[in-house]
């Protein structure tokens, strides 16, 4: 079997094992500590954003009350959580700044706090997913992570997210890396939008941020209706439009927006799910169409002689700018204190129920 050429690439082929293993996971204590909230409050920061939003959507088929913030929103702008919240943190590294503040700060109201990262990063609160990722572009953890929410949601009366359902949207995933389906997407000249309807158009833009990270060119992601609400001004025939699954906005809008695009002489290029694929629920087809258009993302960087594995550089990646937001060491200390002596407490009654029980 041929190496992969690309970190990313290989990133990207790995997402169905990971799949697979997730669908094994025991997610229960976390589902039920989230289960037992008044509200659910889900955080995370760029791509991990894009999965909160979805998680959010998730915990609502489970009758949960849920919304998410930015990690940046969550940590300098909302109200504070209250007595029977539960703050659900997604961060892959457990340093991203906001991510990190918001769940220090819960912990020392001493509100109950969940976790989605990857292995080894020390939350004891944590749900681990998978190692850390190998390409500045990352693709595994946001997949896996969504993985996780489905299953803790499935657990709490969602109807996605079964073991079941896991493992057949793992096979979807290595149905896609065969394939992707995407010679007919070409490259604008100027940039690329991706639209879709609902959980779509989150994807839309979790394939936008991958096209920006890896292949260093102009991409922009929009649900629908906002597409329709002046985004779709400037586009020219200098752009292209990539439409998302049209046939599931059942109001036809994302149809018609790409219709008025080639009207405009805007190309367009439609993904859509292969009519003899295994039919999956809205959240967990956006697993599959992400893989498509990680894979499109690495695509447009070999054609565009890009390294998807390192995204960040210049005075971007001044460590400064990464730190900005983080709390400080004695902050983290307590809230570091604080996440053990909840799952300790948690563990002495979940052990004195079961005591009780015999």
């Amino acid at each position: 079997m041929t190496t992969p050429p690309t970190a990313l690439l290989r990133m990207i082929h790995a997402q169905a094992d990971a799949l697979d293993l997730v669908a094994d996971q025991d997610v229960s204590a976390a589902a039920e500590r989230l289960g037992a909230a008044r509200r659910v409050i889900v955080v995370g920061t760029g791509t991990s954003q894009h999965a909160a939003e979805l998680g959010a959507l998730l915990l609502e088929q489970a009758g949960l009350d849920a919304r998410w913030h930015s990690g940046a929103h969550a940590a300098r702008w909302a109200a504070a959580p209250r007595e029977g919240d539960v703050l659900l943190v997604i961060t892959h590294t457990a340093e991203t700044a906001y991510a990190v503040r918001a769940r220090a700060a819960a912990l020392a109201l001493g509100v109950p706090v969940v976790s989605i990262t990857g292995q080894d990063k020390g939350w004891p609160e944590a749900v681990e997913t998978v190692t850390a990722e190998e390409s500045e572009t990352y693709t595994v953890s946001y997949t896996s992570a969504l993985g996780v929410l489905a299953r803790m949601a499935h657990h709490l009366g969602a109807p996605e997210g079964s073991p079941d359902q896991l493992r057949q949207t793992a096979e979807a995933v290595r149905a896609v890396c065969a394939a992707p389906g995407l010679e007919e997407v070409p490259v604008p000249t100027r940039i690329l939008t991706l639209i879709g309807c609902g959980p779509w158009g989150v994807t839309a833009r979790e394939g936008a941020l991958k096209i920006r990270e890896a292949a260093r060119m102009l991409a922009e992601g929009f649900e629908s209706d906002r597409f329709l609400h002046g985004a779709a001004v400037p586009l020219t025939a200098a752009d292209g439009l990539l439409v998302l699954e049209p046939a599931a906005d059942v109001d036809g809008l994302t149809a018609a927006l790409g219709e008025a695009a080639a009207q405009e002489s805007i190309p367009v290029t439609t993904l859509a799910t292969d009519p003899g694929a295994p039919a999956l629920p809205p959240v967990l087809a956006q697993i599959p169409l992400t893989v498509r258009l990680q894979l499109l993302a690495e695509r447009f960087a070999v054609l565009r002689h890009q390294d998807p594995d390192v995204a960040i550089v210049g005075a971007w990646a001044e460590s400064d700018l990464w730190a900005t937001g983080l709390p400080d060491e004695a902050e983290r200390a307590a809230a570091a204190k604080a996440a053990e002596a909840a799952v300790a407490a948690e563990a002495a009654v979940a052990g004195e129920a079961a005591v009780a029980a015999r």
